[in-house]
């Protein structure tokens, strides 16, 4: 059943977006699904009728070792709308206390539950703070960039300070959130800095950054000219763009609608936190497409084309909720990322096909960059004077012309660093990689992280190149065994004929019988017999060496 499962979802996986066959492919499986599920309830009812169910045992081992964690968690997320991050963190607390108690899950009273309280876990560190971490002083040091509240880092060592800017720039009206702290900045140069760590994202890009305020005031003569529905995509986490799409709707007198979950998280989250005051009350996006054209601004996510991003379900009227027409706008207040280009430039496409406007910042000024420009990189250079300066969050060719840069602004030392490296930095020496860490990609498989060479991962890669074979071996109470039940999957069709599984059930037949059916123990060697010998064939015939699961049924 699952590896027909697997199979399914193989071939669909496999799909071309052409494909025009209306899914012919699926009915092997589907009819071989049904012999198997056929088969699977004749064996079911053997074993039910000699299954007594321990249900003594069973409770004890379902309230044991905190198997209902996760429920918990889950339970946490769906009913109380809390983030997975602080659920988790909750059932954590309460998974201690019970410890501590010598009690299971089910077993703490409600009074118990409610005196947790997972602020204990965290320290809420005020914005421009100082904070004490074993021999390390921190100062948090305000800056601007897209999101609320971004802080460098000074790090006060024994060896001395190091400054991490993090992502930032210099942004003289950000609109939400305090300005850079210059001041701070310059005190911290005058005690002497003997490495930076900063961003390298806009090193080629002249000039300055630019400021929120100029893109609300840009925003505002666009969408006055307007005459029918505005559209507008973001990134979520801007939320001074956020409030200024507010602001103009107002100003407009038309009314606004958030379309998409992370929109409507981050609003809430900025809400909470005692930002985005005094504004309009957002409509409800099922009660959008009920006001006129002109009197609607929609601001939703998508902004780099992502698949389930709403704007692509919008342009794809997929969407529940909300839909577009020809005459309406739609504005991509947002920077393409490198590696987007190719699936956001067919999704401007496909509105533009429509007859639908689409004003990016190819052809407006619709967006600044919430990274440092030239000028900006200068001022901070300026301001900190460090000895040594360690491009990060770049290419690198960004990290690279970086080190150019702050060679043209008179830094003695500079470090050219890779994802891993181990740095030594000291007062009275050149900053030098010393070591590597280990780095790499995590694939998430389900809600599960694991390694490049998992079991699963390979599987998958091994199933994607050679295809899978299915093998299910029925054998009866006294040691027969009935005909196998052979399925493929991603071998070539023409080669799968009826002759070819022939000669696969005879090689299983002969290889059952060459061993003791009835021998449990020898059941793995049974095994791996018939997978190596039924792959020997299918090599010598397709040139591949599927992905073999063989399955025995005792009836």
């Amino acid at each position: 059943m699952y590896g027909n499962l697997f199979s399914m979802l193989t071939v669909l996986k496999g799909l071309p977006l052409s494909y025009y066959k209306d899914l012919q492919e699926d009915k092997d499986i589907v009819f071989k699904t049904n012999d198997t599920l056929n088969n699977c309830l004749k064996i079911l009812d053997e074993i039910l009728n000699n299954f007594s169910p321990n249900k003594k045992k069973m409770l004890e081992l379902a309230s044991s070792g905190y198997i209902t964690a996760t429920d918990l968690a889950d339970y946490i997320v769906k009913n109380h709308t809390r983030s997975f991050r602080e659920a988790y963190q909750k059932t954590a607390a309460i998974i201690n206390m019970a410890e501590k108690r010598k009690k299971k899950l089910d077993e703490l009273t409600l009074f118990d539950l409610k005196k947790i309280d997972i602020t204990n876990y965290l320290k809420i560190v005020d914005l421009n703070s100082q904070i004490k971490l074993g021999p390390f002083e921190i100062d948090f040091v305000t800056l601007t960039h897209s999101i609320l509240e971004p802080n460098g880092l000074s790090i006060t060592t024994p060896e001395g300070v190091v400054l991490h800017t993090g992502d930032w720039k210099v942004d003289p009206n950000p609109l939400i959130g305090k300005k850079v702290d210059e001041k701070k900045l310059r005190s911290i140069g005058e005690k002497g800095v003997i490495a930076m760590i900063c961003d390298s994202t806009n090193v080629f890009s002249p000039g300055r950054a630019g400021s929120e305020n100029d893109v609300r005031e840009s925003l505002l003569k666009i969408i006055s000219n307007q005459k029918k529905r505005v559209l507008v995509t973001s990134f979520a986490s801007n939320v001074a763009r956020m409030e200024s799409i507010f602001y103009i709707a107002k100003q407009t007198k038309r009314n606004i609608s958030l379309i998409g979950r992370s929109m409507h998280r981050i609003y809430k989250a900025a809400r909470q936190c005692g930002y985005l005051k005094n504004l309009i009350e957002p409509v409800d996006p099922r009660d959008a497409s009920k006001i006129s054209r002109d009197r609607i601004i929609l601001l939703c996510t998508g902004s780099q084309g992502e698949p389930m991003g709403a704007l692509n379900r919008i342009a794809n009227d997929v969407h529940p909720d909300v839909n577009i027409e020809s005459g309406d706008t739609v504005i991509f207040s947002s920077k393409i990322i490198p590696g987007n280009e190719k699936k956001l430039y067919g999704l401007q496409n496909s509105i533009v096909k429509r007859d639908i406007e689409v004003i990016t910042e190819e052809n407006a000024f619709v967006h600044v960059s919430g990274h440092a420009n030239r000028e900006d990189l200068k001022d901070m250079y300026q301001w900190v004077k460090p000895k040594c300066v360690i491009p990060v969050h770049g290419e690198h060719r960004h990290m690279k012309e970086h080190i150019n840069f702050s060679k043209e602004m008179q830094i003695p030392f500079n470090l050219k660093v890779e994802n891993g490296n181990i740095i030594k930095i000291s007062k009275d020496q050149k900053p030098e990689i010393i070591d590597q860490a280990p780095t790499g990609k995590v694939y998430l498989d389900g809600n599960v992280a694991v390694s490049l060479d998992s079991s699963s991962i390979k599987e998958r890669k091994n199933i994607s190149v050679n295809g899978l074979l299915e093998i299910t071996l029925i054998i009866t109470s006294n040691g027969k065994i009935k005909k196998p039940v052979v399925s493929f999957r991603g071998i070539p069709e023409e080669e799968v004929s009826e002759t070819f599984k022939f000669d696969l059930e005879d090689e299983i037949t002969k290889t059952c019988k060459s061993f003791a059916i009835n021998n449990f123990k020898q059941e793995k060697n049974l095994i791996d017999t018939i997978k190596q010998n039924c792959r020997k064939i299918i090599k010598e015939k397709t040139g591949k060496r599927p992905f073999t699961n063989v399955n025995i049924a005792r009836i």
